[in-house]
């Protein structure tokens, strides 16, 4: 018997009549059946395959059986432009069924929100950040708003697993809990997720309900690339200019400042080209989205705004400037094609350079084995710890250690902090002014209203910022701004990089006003090959750009210029990289260069041992360590390795202490200030450091070398 036959009559004849459905797709089947059974669950479905459809008709159907008169039922999501774009579908589904649906998030009018407060939809659409400012706001009754709340939907769940905003996310819906004193049902959707057993477990927090994935079998799904690799910015904004003629078009960017370089490039070529990124106004971004939609002859040149499920309608093609970094982003990226009946999914990538051409193979490569990254799962989530002592302090005017904590460790990004940890960090922002303790109560402190009280505490509702970028100043002028990550990877007087399409060497780097000081390159001097990538990339993701260096086989998606560019990089490193031995380079001036291909947070974690332990001078990037000072030999880098390839090394007294202090106090968080010493060491350590990984390579590395 189908599940459908499940649903209330009412909300099977709005599906047939309404919709126009002929039947429920395998995806929706096995959700409504698992979500119906009162599981948790994790929902998995390409974009664009009746995910939303999935867990809302059976909320629907629960909230028609069980009828509530306040919010019965919330659906997240990481951005507000997801849900403006989900208005108007979750406004139909609901309104078919005679039950009301309400966006609340920043940009929603404040009459619009007292009628909310006054009169409850019983659906609320909103972000983690709102969720929040509802709970601390006094004119929101959020005891009888939420009291009767039984299901929670976080829609792309894996953008917020593993970060700060998820463990937030998780920490507020723990108190909305807290409210009614309901079970919530939590729902997380994904298209993209290789761990979705371990989302489904973060997930869960204080829930006692079981739990399933919903991951029906795939369809096979016909798949047409191309990699090339035009040159400069203009050659790419011209060949973008070409494929998109006639179409409608995405046509993805890495950056900002890359996507208005594009679009300005590309327009006046008889395609209507649109821009959208974070600092384009929203009048803007919506505009651009509304033109695109009624247009036949349209591009959008876009960050990632537009990867997140937003629906921009039918796609002819996808184009990518350069790569993005993952397996997720790409699949998610192409799978915006492809969605007609007959249509096949397209994307094609335009490279500037040998690493954005290899990393764009490698990401194909990967998505064809078939493999796409595990979603990170956090148990000492520091910053977000501090941020909701805080906001719990507000939210009640006043609350023990003891309740504090009996709220904060049902969140499973807390679980791995001790009592004792938590009891000495509460005292810490107490005696630092953060929190202000009287007669066993936590308020908030003088300090913390300082930094966090302007504009309402609007800065005390959302737990992230933008990376805190390092300004780039040539002179007197600012040129403009790159990541820390990026700036890790920077030697004074040696490092050359690319910024507003012009070369610069780095002169000094002043981390305390976090600035770096350069001056134009010389004519001919040209960036450090593997100095273009800004962020970290996986050790899985260099692995194979370094088997596809090492390799023969002729690749079908490349163009006659990546397959020039492929064979003139396999002819330089291949021999290297396929000899039996440790694969390092060593010149005449005692500097050695280990072509590893660890990715960014393992070479990291070299770096700094290495420092360390040897006094060596180490330069990470994702694909190689560059290495000098006294006694660097290759005997010598095997040496080192060997002692890194012992567990009791990192076990070593002292040893972590040590290696955490080398990394200089970049501006991970807000809330950084306010931690003790000792966590915020370790918060930098996670962030930069892979021991494990560190570990593991090294004793395979000597494995291999000594075979």
């Amino acid at each position: 018997m189908s599940v459908f036959s499940r649903f209330p009559p009412r909300l099977q004849d709005a599906i047939v009549s309404r919709l126009g459905f002929q039947g429920l797709r395998p995806v929706q089947e096995l959700a409504a059946e698992a979500l119906l059974e009162g599981k948790n669950a994790v929902v998995l479905a390409p974009t664009a395959g009746g995910k939303t459809e999935a867990s809302i008709f059976p909320v629907l159907a629960e909230l028609i059986e069980r009828p509530v008169s306040s919010v019965g039922a919330i659906y997240v999501a990481p951005i507000k432009a997801l849900l403006n774009n989900q208005e108007e579908r979750l406004g139909t589904y609901t309104e078919m069924v005679g039950l009301r649906r309400f966006v609340w998030h920043g940009d929603t009018p404040d009459t619009h929100k007292r009628a909310f407060v006054r009169e409850p939809a019983e659906l609320l659409m909103t972000t983690p950040e709102s969720l929040e400012v509802m709970l601390i706001s006094p004119r929101v009754p959020t005891q009888s708003l939420f009291s009767q709340l039984r299901y929670v939907v976080i829609d792309e769940v894996h953008a917020l697993a593993g970060t700060d905003r998820g463990a937030h996310l998780l920490s507020v819906i723990e108190r909305l809990a807290a409210l009614g004193g309901h079970d919530v049902q939590r729902v997380g959707l994904s298209a993209t997720v290789g761990n979705p057993a371990d989302i489904l477990a973060w997930l869960k927090g204080s829930s006692r309900r079981e739990g399933a994935v919903v991951n029906p079998p795939k369809q096979p799904s016909q798949r047409r690339i191309s990699i090339s690799v035009p040159g400069t910015v203009a050659d790419i904004a011209r060949a973008g200019a070409a494929l998109a003629h006639g179409k409608k078009s995405l046509f993805f960017c890495q950056t900002r400042s890359l996507t208005e370089a594009v679009s300005e490039r590309m327009r006046g070529q008889g395609t209507d080209v649109f821009v959208h990124h974070s600092s384009v106004s929203l009048e803007e971004r919506q505009r651009a989205e509304e033109r695109f939609h009624h247009g036949q002859d349209a591009c959008i040149v876009c960050t990632s705004t537009l990867e997140l499920g937003i629906d921009v309608g039918d796609l002819d093609v996808v184009m990518q400037a350069n790569a993005p970094t993952t397996v997720s982003s790409f699949l998610q990226r192409i799978g915006r094609t492809g969605r007609r009946a007959g249509q096949v999914a397209n994307m094609t990538f335009l490279c500037e350079g040998s690493e954005e051409f290899l990393l764009a193979m490698a990401l194909v490569e990967l998505a064809r084995s078939p493999w796409v990254e595990d979603v990170p799962v956090q148990t000492r989530c520091w910053p977000v710890l501090v941020q909701q002592l805080m906001a719990l302090s507000l939210q009640f005017g006043a609350i023990s250690r003891e309740d504090a904590y009996h709220q904060l460790s049902r969140v499973s990004d807390f679980r791995g902090i001790s009592r004792d940890e938590y009891e000495a960090l509460v005292q810490h922002l107490v005696d630092q002014q953060f929190l202000y303790e009287s007669a066993g109560k936590l308020s908030l402190g003088d300090r913390a209203e300082r930094l966090f009280g302007r504009k309402n505490f609007a800065e005390l509702y959302a737990v992230f910022t933008s990376p805190v970028m390092y300004r780039v100043i040539a002179g007197a002028q600012e040129i403009g701004s790159i990541e820390p990550t990026f700036v890790e990877r920077l030697v004074e007087g040696m490092s050359s990089f690319l910024l507003g399409g012009r070369a610069w060497v780095v002169d000094h780097v002043i981390h305390t006003a976090r600035e770096v000081h350069v001056r134009a390159a010389p004519a001919g001097k040209k960036p450090t090959w593997g100095g273009f990538m800004p962020r970290f990339l996986g050790r899985e993701v260099c692995q194979r750009i370094r088997s596809l260096l090492e390799g023969e086989e002729e690749l079908p998606y490349l163009d006659e210029s990546a397959t020039r560019e492929l064979r003139t990089l396999r002819a330089d490193l291949g021999p290297l990289l396929r000899r039996t031995n440790l694969p390092v380079q060593v010149d005449s001036e005692g500097s050695a260069l280990w072509w590893n291909f660890a990715g960014g947070r393992i070479n990291h974690t070299f770096k700094y041992t290495l420092e360390v332990t040897q006094g060596w001078k180490v330069v990470p990037d994702n694909f190689f360590l560059k290495i000098t000072g006294v006694g660097v030999t290759h005997l010598a880098v095997e040496a080192a390795l060997s002692a890194l390839a012992q567990p009791s090394f990192w076990s070593a007294p002292g040893r972590m202490q040590s290696i955490r202090a080398r990394i200089p106090p970049y501006r991970l968080s807000k809330f950084q200030d306010a931690l003790p010493p000792t966590a915020e060491a370790e918060m930098l350590g996670a962030f930069f450091l892979d021991v494990p990984g560190a570990s593991e390579l090294s004793a395979t590395a000597l494995r291999i070398s000594n075979f």
